[in-house]
């Protein structure tokens, strides 16, 4: 089931990105099983762990990219921004993205959020088993801290 829902996000976030780029993914045409998936440290870490991200195109640290997110379980972001606008996807687990101070709006597999840039939020995993969060950004990924 796991692979399936990987490709429905890749389906969902191919076809709710056309009003932010006009091509999601530059280069030839792509399939990436999910054992291929290749995750990787991110920095950003809590008391729940760190968020892991296996891109799927493009490098999240240089420009336009589809890139998955591991977030641990009980995983609580500190309020942040992002730079560019973002829209997320979830795969597996049940996450929460809003405004600081907002009530969690339980975003189960197949949900999806729209992140404005350079507005604080905090983004959150409410389940026991993790989640997996698929990331469309056409710019790259940044992550600045508000205090």
């Amino acid at each position: 089931m796991f692979p399936a829902r990987l490709a429905l996000a890749a389906l969902l976030a191919a076809l709710s990105t056309s009003a932010m780029a006009e091509t999601a993914h530059d280069g030839p045409s792509l399939n990436l099983p999910v054992d291929q998936v290749l995750f990787g440290p991110t920095g950003i870490k809590t008391d729940a762990g760190e968020l892991m991200a296996g891109p799927a195109y493009g490098n999240l640290a240089e420009g336009r990219h589809g890139t998955f997110i591991r977030m641990p379980a009980g995983f609580v972001s500190p309020v942040h921004t992002h730079t560019e606008d973002y829209l997320g996807i979830v795969i597996e687990g049940t996450g929460a993205n809003g405004l600081p101070g907002s009530a969690d709006v339980a975003l189960r597999p197949g949900s999806y959020w729209f992140q404005r840039g350079e507005e604080a939020h905090v983004t959150k995993c409410l389940s026991a088993q993790g989640c997996l969060f698929f990331i469309y950004q056409p710019g790259k990924f940044d992550y600045v801290a508000v205090n």
